[in-house]
């Protein structure tokens, strides 16, 4: 087994608590600004650290008159926003234990998630989320409150503890040690039943602690560093980051409305993002498109070539050739300062996660001057196990273990995680518990390799992988990564399991049809479902999928394709509430349509199916 270990960074304390992490800000910088809420007039108003403090300690003390005892469970139902950190912290201040439900989960998974972990209350966002609560709460005897953030149910409950002491919060937030359940988070199903993981407050206490200071370049920037999230706090992903947040001083703002980023983004103008590569591929797509609707197609495309380029001469440690520079500089004031002003102007590091980026467009924004951190990590490893860091990068891998991380490489290649990030068990599920850890090592199921250096890149899932009738193992995520970066694919399924040939499912991005149609002189008001059949899509999918045949060997390209007149999503029960595709789910449902790709003749590249 190939193994690398990187060392703590800070020592670790057994009885801290992710209480602390708050308190030891409020001590350092109470005055400075922890968040920024949004305002009608599309400004931020300002919450200072000692004012967050005081938030968190009413709130928490509204959960004491409300009869919340120590070790009980609040489930949490809302998009991302400043309530979503400031309930996080009250419940921990109370002693209480918070249980995130996506936002977009239907009334079956919130059932599940409350019902499972045993929660005795819940806080809703909406009417809508309420709605969804109400059709399960006869099947939830368990839950006796239940609070709705937008009828400002929240005020209610703080003003309700008006009489609990200090003394009384100071006592319950002292209760818990590191190796203490701090959150119950469930997976988000892509495979099966969701399950439940148990983090501890020393995962959330010691990983924090150890990531500011490797990433302090990002996290503890001198001039003030902060960061709008966007991403669902439910997920891990985001949750740790604004943990991480509370802990290191960053500023940070919300906005859940994707189509209102870019406003918000000129507006907040943040240091650092975080977000996942199709964020990143959203951005390029739209400027490219807009490029080309406005008939600068071609000094966009050469634009992003220079780009490309100078990021890997700079990358390889020589000379970048006099006349490279020059391009890069032309470029740079015609086409990058202004993406650099959309995304704020301020943004120098982006954390990115969840799926690979490619190193094209981690070239491309490099030369922007954004560098993007790729990381990797899953719910039960507190989301990071490795990640970049601006000292320590290496662009198209995932990095090398976070300070206080080992990570090692199974015979068959698995991705194998323990340490300070590692979590304690699966709720209630021991056989599930005991088939994922070997000794203290945890067993990701996903494939990777390191270099010498130890880095380390994804290169699929254990259980995704194609197996051909030949014998020719293929990782799925080699071939959809790339095409899925194509402006006009929404998503894209590689199938092949004990088939002659491997074959794609793929969706058109409902967002960008019109503009890239509009663009190529086609009808912008064609259907999805027409568009599945037009020869010019035909063909630019085609052309996306023999890019991505360029990397892979003839055995496991892919040899023909469908595209399928709907869109994937979660409402349709294909996505995961993070956007992961259900694999499973989707071959059954279009069984019918696999079967005919392997109908008829031999495959030969360049032929495919129209649905």
């Amino acid at each position: 087994m190939i193994e690398f270990t990187t060392a703590p960074l800070v020592p670790a304390d057994p009885d801290a608590n992710t209480t602390d992490l708050l308190v030891d800000r409020v001590k350092a910088t109470p005055d400075s600004v922890l968040f920024s809420l949004p305002t009608a007039d599309g400004g931020w108003s300002p919450v200072t650290t000692r004012e967050f403090h005081a938030q968190v300690v009413r709130l928490a003390k509204g959960f004491v008159a409300a009869g919340i005892q120590p070790g009980d469970k609040i489930g949490l139902m809302s998009k991302t926003r400043y309530e979503w950190t400031l309930i996080d912290f009250a419940a921990w201040f109370a002693g209480a234990i918070l249980v995130p439900v996506y936002e977009t989960s239907s009334p079956a998974q919130v059932r599940w998630n409350l019902g499972d972990s045993g929660a005795i209350a819940v806080i809703l966002e909406t009417a809508d989320h309420f709605a969804r609560f109400d059709e399960v709460h006869p099947d939830l005897p368990a839950i006796r409150n239940v609070w709705q953030i937008d009828l400002g149910d929240l005020d209610k409950l703080a003003a309700s503890g008006a009489e609990v002491p200090d003394d009384e919060i100071e006592r319950r937030r002292n209760l818990a040690v590191g190796s203490d359940i701090a959150t119950l988070i469930y997976t988000s199903g892509s495979t099966g039943k969701p399950k439940g993981c148990v983090l501890t407050h020393a995962n959330f206490v010691e990983l924090c602690r150890n990531s500011a200071v490797a990433l302090e370049e990002v996290v503890l920037d001198p001039n003030g560093a902060s960061t709008l999230l966007f991403i669902t706090t439910a997920h891990i992903f985001a949750r740790f980051i604004s943990v991480l947040c509370v802990h290191a001083g960053v500023r940070v703002g919300h906005q859940p409305d994707t189509k209102q980023l870019l406003p918000s983004l000129g507006s907040f103008k943040p240091t650092f993002l975080l977000a996942v590569p199709r964020v990143f591929e959203k951005v390029y797509n739209v400027s490219e498109q807009k490029a080309e609707a406005g008939g600068k197609g071609k000094i966009f495309h050469a634009a992003a070539e220079t780009a490309v380029a100078y990021s890997t001469a700079q990358e390889s440690g020589g000379k970048i050739p006099l006349g490279l520079k020059l391009k890069f500089a032309l470029f740079d004031r015609l086409v990058f300062s202004k993406l650099r002003a959309a995304m704020g102007g301020n943004v120098k590091y982006a954390v990115s996660g969840s799926a690979p980026l490619g190193p094209r467009l981690g070239h491309f924004y490099h030369a922007l001057g954004i560098t993007i951190l790729e990381g990797y990590g899953l719910t039960e490893t507190t989301a990071p196990a490795t990640v970049n860091l601006v000292t320590k990068s290496k662009i198209g891998t995932v990095g090398p273990a976070l300070p206080g991380v080992s990570v090692r490489l199974a015979d068959d290649g698995e991705i194998q995680v323990k340490g300070i990030n590692v979590f304690k068990e699966y709720w209630k599920n021991p056989e599930a518990t005991a088939a994922t850890f070997d000794g203290e090592w945890f067993k990701t199921g996903d494939i990777g390799a390191f270099d010498a250096e130890g880095f380390l890149t994804i290169t699929g899932r254990k259980k995704e992988i194609i197996v051909t009738a030949g014998g020719k193992n293929v990782a799925p995520a080699a071939l959809e990564d790339p095409i899925r970066a194509n402006p006009l694919v929404g998503q894209v399924v590689v199938v092949g399991d004990q088939k002659p040939f491997i074959s794609a499912l793929v969706t058109l991005d409902p967002e960008m049809l019109p503009v890239w149609l509009n663009n190529h002189g086609e009808d912008a008001g064609m259907s999805v479902d027409d568009a599945a059949k037009s020869p010019v899509v035909l063909a630019e999918v085609q052309r996306a999928i023999d890019a991505a045949n360029e990397h892979v060997s003839r055995a496991e390209s892919i040899r023909k394709f469908v595209i399928l007149p709907i869109e994937f999503t979660e409402d349709s029960g294909h996505l995961t509430p993070k956007m992961s595709i259900k694999r499973n789910v989707i071959l059954e449902d279009f069984s019918a349509e696999i079967d005919g790709l392997y109908s008829g003749a031999p495959a030969t590249e360049g032929h495919s199916i129209i649905s």
